[in-house]
């Protein structure tokens, strides 16, 4: 009876001392993962990529005036085919050339007054003005702007002088977004554990995410949220996609 008392002592105690074991097991476990809420660091991952224009289209209009529209109608028009036929003969395909509606302007009023030697002048402007525009598309892309510099001085010296532009059409923004999103998050993370080991820690799962805008730098301006240097694209058929995604990660 003695042993079998001793017995259930013994097992009483050793399960009394490994429950407060436990129990300050998690006590401890509890109060060290309550601390580590207050070690994070924030870092900023960046992502470019690179975007090749799927098409270019070459713009070309000019605009006639004058005070009989008729007239200014048939000097339109016969510009229009001098250009077309000009086009056609460098070996652009007819079905490749949109031409746009004319435009008519009507000032109805014939005159305006400028000041002039500190006096006021009434001084003689055209009623109409016609503006017609034609447009080429192309898929080469990597060309278009050589072949619209080309363009501009043929007409030039064939007295058909036009305003002529490249625009350039870019992929969805969505088709690159996924991955763009991604490689911000997994650069966020190398600077993340680049510091935590330079702190001897180590890195822990992420507190809160934020995605900068996507920007775009091209051939007209450029937006950062970083004072990283960016090289902008060298041709104007690419577009660089930016982004710069803000990560708060724990460290334990």
């Amino acid at each position: 009876m003695e042993n079998k008392s001793l017995t259930k002592s013994i097992i009483l105690s050793f399960s009394l001392s490994f429950g407060l074991f436990l129990l300050g097991f998690y006590i401890f476990k509890g109060l060290k993962t309550f601390s580590d809420k207050d070690r994070v660091v924030t870092v900023k991952g960046l992502a470019e990529m690179n975007m090749t224009a799927s098409s270019a289209s070459i713009a070309l209009n000019f605009s006639l005036s004058g005070d009989n529209l008729q007239d200014i109608i048939k000097k339109t028009e016969s510009k229009k085919n001098s250009i077309i036929a000009y086009l056609t003969n460098v070996g652009y395909n007819k079905n490749e050339i949109k031409i746009n509606n004319i435009d008519v302007t009507d000032r109805q009023k014939y005159n305006k007054i400028q000041w002039i030697d500190d006096k006021e002048v009434e001084v003689k402007i055209d009623r109409y003005t016609i503006t017609q525009s034609l447009t080429i598309q192309s898929k080469d892309v990597i060309s278009a702007e050589d072949k619209t510099s080309q363009i501009k001085l043929d007409l030039v010296s064939k007295d058909l002088t036009c305003n002529i532009y490249t625009n350039y059409s870019f992929p969805e923004l969505n088709s690159i977004k996924p991955k763009l999103i991604a490689e911000s998050t997994k650069n966020a993370r190398i600077a993340g554990e680049q510091f935590a080991n330079d702190s001897q820690a180590k890195l822990g799962k992420i507190k809160t995410a934020s995605q900068g805008q996507i920007t775009i730098a091209g051939n007209y301006y450029y937006d950062g949220e970083t004072s990283e240097a960016s090289e902008k694209p060298k041709g104007p058929y690419i577009q660089k996609a930016r982004v710069v995604s803000t990560i708060v990660f724990f460290l334990e």
